[in-house]
Order: structure tokens, then sequence, then C-alpha cells
């Protein structure tokens, strides 16, 4: 299936650990080949995928993720020794913040890069490396990350199935139906109608120093991941080493709070531009292009966008072909764009600051639709 074809690359490995295994169906309300799917649109988007393969779109330029790993390792240096040769004060404090910041992020974009084994032609590569950029430059599992995501791309907006969009009903309610569908339960575990003004001091700086610090934690030692443990453990001794050595526990502490609540902003605010304002419902066991397309959203292209997003802002191209390495994204847009015209999908590509307004937006839609069902007697 596309979904198999998308995720593997090295497919004949992979079908090794298949031959073991009984392929059926899953249950009557799950089915392994999808109802609705569209046969002419299934037969295009392969034929696009041979085309993208043919044109060597798969292939990574193993310079461009050495440049953006250099400049990662150098930004990181950079913030130490700010606070070394400048001393404690109060703006290098603050200029050392906003560079292990910036540092921090785009290991983030790497990382996610590695995650999907778009870096390297070998799979063993990707891992190893995704340990220590996940693992030692950012204190996070890198198993954990890949668990996670894989469900995410898998059933992306589908609630019960993408792990993106647990924060309902329990923090938001996301998507026109499910929170009509929450409101006529008469289920309210927060004030939904004012969650626009609360996501901007709930999720966006507590996310990653909160929730994702200790849930990494938790599953990296649940599902016994020793090896990502031992790499997180040479983070957390680093930083505190590093910065132990010039800051006193309370400074270092109210540093490394405040760089995770920064770093936390920026992802929030990028990874949640491409979905939060799309289709967020139960799955429909659409067609693989179907499934991603009604769920994601581009950002326009430009040099800053493609660095700030860590090319993100080309989230159908990503989500369509995962395995793909991000510099090649602007090459098969306009195939895509043609595809999608073909077989009348709208494909979405809107400003930066739009995409985060539409954040905003489509919580406070969803806040009042769930207000009025609500109320509804």
């Amino acid at each position: 299936q596309d979904a198999f074809v998308a995720f593997h690359v090295d497919k004949v490995l992979v079908s090794k650990y298949l031959k073991s295994l009984q392929i059926g169906e899953l249950a009557p309300d799950q089915p392994s080949v999808e109802p609705t799917k569209n046969e002419m649109l299934v037969r295009d988007f392969r034929e696009l995928r041979d085309t993208v393969e043919k044109m060597g779109l798969l292939e990574p330029n193993q310079l461009f993720f050495f440049l953006h790993l250099a400049h990662i390792l150098l930004l990181d240096s950079a913030a130490w020794l700010i606070l070394f040769y400048f001393g404690t004060s109060l703006l290098p404090f603050v200029v050392s913040l906003l560079v292990l910041t910036i540092s921090q992020v785009q290991a983030s974009w790497l990382q996610h890069d590695l995650g999907h084994l778009s870096v390297f032609r070998k799979t063993k590569w990707n891992h190893l490396l995704h340990k220590f950029v996940m693992c030692h430059l950012i204190g996070a599992s890198a198993k954990w990350w890949t668990l996670l995501h894989s469900q995410h791309h898998s059933k992306p907006n589908c609630f019960h199935k993408d792990p993106d969009i647990d924060m309902h009903p329990f923090l938001f309610t996301l998507g026109k139906k499910l929170s009509v569908e929450l409101g006529i339960k008469k289920k309210k575990y927060m004030p939904y109608n004012h969650q626009h003004k609360y996501f901007f001091i709930t999720l966006p700086p507590l996310l990653f120093p909160t929730y994702f610090q200790c849930h990494t934690f938790y599953i990296a030692y649940t599902k016994r991941y020793w090896v990502d443990l031992a790499w997180m453990m040479t983070f957390y001794i680093r930083f505190f080493c590093t910065y132990g050595s010039l800051l006193e526990i309370k400074s270092v502490l109210a540093y490394f709070f405040i760089f995770r609540m920064l770093e936390s902003s920026w992802f929030v605010w990028v990874s949640q531009m491409n979905h939060i304002p799309m289709d967020i419902y139960y799955d429909k066991n659409l067609d693989w292009m179907s499934t991603q397309l009604q769920a994601t959203c581009n950002v326009e292209q430009s040099l800053f966008n493609d660095w700030f997003t860590g090319h993100l802002n080309f989230q159908i191209e990503h989500h369509l072909f995962p395995t793909m390495p991000r510099h090649n994204y602007w090459k098969v847009a306009p195939l895509v764009k043609s595809l999608c015209a073909k077989h009348s999908i709208e494909y979405q590509c809107k400003p930066l600051l739009t995409a985060f307004a539409d954040i905003v937006h489509s919580l406070k839609n969803s806040g009042e639709l769930w207000l009025d069902a609500y109320l509804h007697k």
C-alpha cells in the first residue's frame, strides 16, 4: 500500500519481517483496504511517486545536512562562550539564551530529518546520528519521538489515532465536528470558548518544559529504551556541568526553563500552523493522498521561512513523501499542485503570519461551536 511505500526506505529488509505476519482485516470497522479509495487518484499518485524516484528527489544532499549540523554545533558552543567571555550579567544572559534556543530548534528540525531516514542512504547511519542529535544535543528520546511521530504521519488529524491531537478534549476542543459533538454530550473540561486566549499561555510556552520533559523520560523508562536514556543523560551532565561552572544553581535552572519555553513556543507555532486549522475528525479510511491533503497545508516559500520552519512550510510534500530530503520539497511541489488541480483537491498555501493567525482563529471557531452546542437545549 501507499503508506508502506512512503515510510520504508529499504523495502526488501522490511519485507523479511513481514513474512511471519498474516495480513487481513483487523476489525470490521477498520478495513485494510480503504472503502472510499479514489482509484484514479491512487493511480496518478503512484505515477507521481515513480516520477519522483526517477528524478532522484529521494536522494539526500549530504553537504546540505553537514552544513546544517555545523551551524547547530557552532550556535550551541557560542551560547556558552558568550557567558564565558562577556560574563553573566543580563545582556549576555539574554543573548546566550536566544542563541541556544536557535541551536535547539534547528537541532529539532535536523532530528526530524534523521527520524524520517532522509539524511543518509543507509538506515543505520540515520538512526545513529538521530540518537546523537535528539538524545545528546536536545535531551529527549529518539525512539520516543519515532513512536509518536510515525502515528501522526499515518493518520494525521484523525482523532484517537494521531497523538498530536490528544489535547482534545482535555485542554482544547479541536475541529468543527468534534467540537459540536463534545458540546452535544455536555462535556466541559476547560472553558473552551476562551481557548483561543489561554492557548498563548499554555501550549506554546509549556509543552516542552512540562509535558514533553516528563513524557519522554516516562516512555523511555517504561519501554526500556536504555540506550536512549544513557544518551539523554549525557545532555543533562554536559549542560549542568558547563553552565553550572558559570552560573549559580538558581540561574542555571532559570536558564534551562526559559530556553525550553522559548524553544517550545517556536516549535508549537510552526508545527501546529499546518494541522490545527485543517479538518480534524475520526478516521475516514481515505486513500493515502486524500488522508494527507485534508489534514495539511503549506506556508509560502522564502529563505527565511525554509530556515525558520525547517522546511515544514512544505508540509504537504513532506506528508506525501516523508522520506524525501527536505531540500527537494520545492522541486516536487509544482507536480503535487498539478495533481491536486487535476483531481479538484484543494492545495492550501498561505503566508507565515496568516498561518499563525489561523491557529488562533480555528481555536476560536471551535470554541464557539462547542459553546453553541453545549447551551443548545
